[in-house]
């Protein structure tokens, strides 16, 4: 399936899911799509391995936990997101290490201070790997953070916008 691309989100320092400078982070870039579905490109790395050359299920949580949660924002703005309540997993394929993968979540339910969102992980193939349901608790990132924040971790990523996106 392809993905019209519209903008890209900002990215952060030290975040386990996006951050630049984490070295054993996943380093994701994250693209809304004209649908306001959200698009996380990953890499996993042996630093995230579970069995041999599979991706441990806490990092599967973790990107789709993140990609879920920044949905909002093609909703609102990149300083609303979501805080997890809840979030229900349902592992299908191993996820290798060691290749670009692909996440996608989207809101399935907005009620004002809380929305819910399902997501899922793609293999290179096409073929679902993971998927998840989440409740969140929508935030002004500044409400959890605070000024020093958007200063110094809050970044645009360098990288072009894509026009597309093929799942």
């Amino acid at each position: 399936m392809n993905y019209k691309i519209k903008n890209h989100q900002n990215v952060s320092r030290n975040c386990l899911v996006c951050g630049i400078d984490n070295k054993f982070g996943l380093k994701t870039r994250f693209y809304e799509t004209t649908e306001n579905e959200v698009i996380g490109l990953f890499h996993p790395i042996k630093e995230h391995q579970s069995y041999p050359n599979m991706t441990h299920g806490g990092i599967s949580a973790a990107i789709l936990d993140e990609v879920i949660g920044r949905a909002i924002m093609s909703h609102y703005d990149q300083n609303t997101f979501g805080v997890t309540l809840e979030l229900k997993m349902s592992y299908k394929k191993p996820v290798p290490l060691g290749m670009e993968l692909k996440a996608i979540g989207r809101i399935t339910k907005d009620n004002g201070r809380f929305f819910e969102g399902t997501g899922e992980i793609y293999l290179p193939n096409g073929e679902l790997a993971v998927s998840a349901e989440g409740k969140y608790l929508k935030r002004k990132m500044g409400q959890v953070t605070d000024a020093e924040f958007f200063e110094n971790e809050w970044i645009a990523p360098e990288e072009e916008l894509p026009d597309e996106i093929v799942l």
